[in-house]
């Protein structure tokens, strides 16, 4: 059972990795600045994941990346990369967990490029209202399903099959040997033969001169 948890380990993780980068790019909060706070609008403001909780664009793209990693490595790395992963997944949970937490705080970015005004403080008095969409929390559930997946990597991930391309370069090997056995020696080598079975005494014009200096003299 353990041994057929890779696919679903790997397809696990491009599905959380994927879902925290999609939630990043979308709108999170709906923000109502004060009137007369100076704002350029008095309409709601968007604000995006991006905005909210930058870091998430890099742990999601680093999910991704331990999916190629996974693909490839051995026994041993796999136990690495499953510990990563589920530090990975932790910070995905707690970087999209405080922007979801404190909203006012998530929003502060956007309300100094609305304003001018910067400083938690005083950005935080100019909110009206601040709204959470639905992405923040897919976010939170694309963590959870990194932190699964790497769990189950820590666990079966030493009886996963090794991967054919381990064996590729054993088989390269045998076929390079193979060809080395039948290929002819090199001129260079032949040559000092030649010069050996001279100082032995032997004709290099004889006819079978070839197969004697190959020959340990008798003693």
């Amino acid at each position: 059972m353990a041994s057929r948890m890779k696919l679903p380990a790997i397809v696990a993780t491009i599905i959380g990795a994927g879902l925290v980068l999609l939630s990043w790019s979308q709108t999170w909060f709906t923000l109502v600045i004060e009137t007369g706070a100076g704002a350029s609008t008095a309409d709601p403001i968007e604000v995006a994941g991006s905005v909210a909780s930058p870091a998430l664009a890099a742990l999601g793209l680093a999910g991704l990346a331990l999916v190629a990693a996974l693909a490839i490595a051995g026994p041993g790395i796999r136990v690495v990369l499953g510990v990563l992963e589920v530090l990975l997944g932790g910070c995905i949970l707690l970087a999209a967990g405080i922007s979801l937490g404190d909203p006012v705080a998530a929003v502060s970015a956007a309300v100094t490029d609305a304003t001018g005004v910067s400083g938690s403080g005083p950005t935080a008095e100019l909110v009206a209202s601040v709204t959470a969409t639905l992405w923040p929390v897919l976010a939170i559930a694309g963590g959870a399903l990194v932190v699964v997946a790497g769990v189950v990597v820590l666990v079966t991930g030493t009886r996963w099959p090794a991967s054919s391309r381990r064996y590729s370069g054993a088989r390269l090997a045998e076929d390079v040997a193979g060809a080395t056995t039948v290929a002819e020696r090199p001129a260079s080598d032949r040559a000092i033969d030649d010069w050996d079975g001279l100082s032995r005494g032997d004709d290099p014009t004889d006819d079978q001169h070839d197969d004697e200096s190959h020959r340990e003299p008798n003693r």
